[in-house]
């Protein structure tokens, strides 16, 4: 084995004879039993779910697809928008709805599971479903805010991974992507969400 520099950076390089082996590397084996992805009828959340199915498909893991509905502690009476139990209700039945039908578009090709949630803090909500569900990774999409909409806004991602009882992927709206969607499971996907 030879070291030495490379020509045009500052970068080392690392030469090994033809006939040289090395002793094989013991790497630990990735064992996913169960991903969490939480759902905000997004796109980037769409694209969160076609990582999910390209690993549940690759380690045969059960997918769990949750939306949370954040809710804040009502104010003072002058300043509240009462929300009733009513609207509440709507809400749920109408978030549930929807989570249900991209249930039905990934459930024949993975095992999938959808719920839904209400709390306080949608991160929070996420973090308590990862470790009530023994999950083993969460992969979540972010909205990629910077400046004042990050500050003023937060980052439920940020939020997550801070917080997380497991890994998470996080996938960004423009990136490079490792997973190849084949264009039959991304049509399937369009047609059946909208």
């Amino acid at each position: 084995m030879k070291i030495r520099a490379a020509r045009r950076s500052r970068d080392v390089i690392l030469e090994m004879p033809r006939n040289s082996s090395l002793p094989p590397i013991g790497l630990p084996e990735v064992n996913l039993k169960k991903i969490l992805v939480p759902i905000d009828f997004s796109e980037q959340s769409r694209k969160a779910m076609e990582y999910a199915l390209s690993f549940g498909r690759q380690f045969n893991a059960e997918i769990l697809l949750l939306h949370v509905i954040e809710f804040t502690p009502l104010p003072a009476p002058p300043l509240a928008v009462v929300q009733d139990e009513t609207t509440q209700a709507k809400l749920h039945e109408s978030s549930a709805k929807e989570l249900g039908e991209w249930r039905e578009a990934i459930s024949a090709q993975a095992a999938v599971r959808a719920s839904v949630r209400d709390g306080i803090s949608a991160h929070a909500e996420i973090v308590k479903a990862a470790a009530e569900g023994n999950i083993d990774l969460i992969i979540l999409g972010t909205q990629g805010r910077t400046g004042l909409a990050h500050l003023l806004i937060g980052s439920t991602a940020e939020r997550v991974v801070r917080h997380a009882p497991c890994p998470v992927l996080v996938v960004r709206e423009r990136e490079h992507d490792f997973i190849k969607s084949s264009k039959e499971t991304a049509k399937q996907l369009n047609s059946k969400l909208g």
